[in-house]
């Protein structure tokens, strides 16, 4: 698993643990060489963007039990892929964005002034 910093280079903080979030499931944006899709960045979901989300193939809103899955409602806080954030901003659907929660890998695949425009947790 890589260091576990954000993109302000201070220790990563928790993204969500009800439902538990993160590629390791650990709560947080953790990453390493096995996540390919590279779960790094947090967001607030919202029911915009859990129905683009849906209508891309990738369901978050269903309960998924036979993974331990219960599904995402508007409010949850989930690690995200980093190139589907950027996809979802193209298109004018990108969720709103914890940079404190969100990984320094993220910043490989998302400039920093755009997550900036969406973050929640800035003073």
């Amino acid at each position: 698993m890589d260091d576990s910093v954000n993109v302000f280079d201070e220790p990563l903080e928790l993204c969500g643990d009800n439902p538990t979030t993160g590629f390791y499931r650990d709560g947080c944006c953790n990453t390493g060489r096995d996540d390919l899709g590279s779960h790094t960045v947090c967001v607030l979901t919202s029911q915009e963007f859990l129905e683009y989300s849906r209508f891309k193939g990738n369901d978050l809103s269903t309960p998924a039990p036979q993974f331990g899955f219960p599904g995402l409602k508007p409010g949850d806080s989930w690690c995200l892929c980093a190139a589907r954030w950027l996809e979802a901003h193209q298109q004018g659907m990108a969720p709103r964005v914890y940079l404190k929660r969100t990984h320094k890998q993220a910043l490989r695949i998302v400039p920093m002034e755009l997550l900036r425009e969406f973050a929640v947790d800035l003073n």
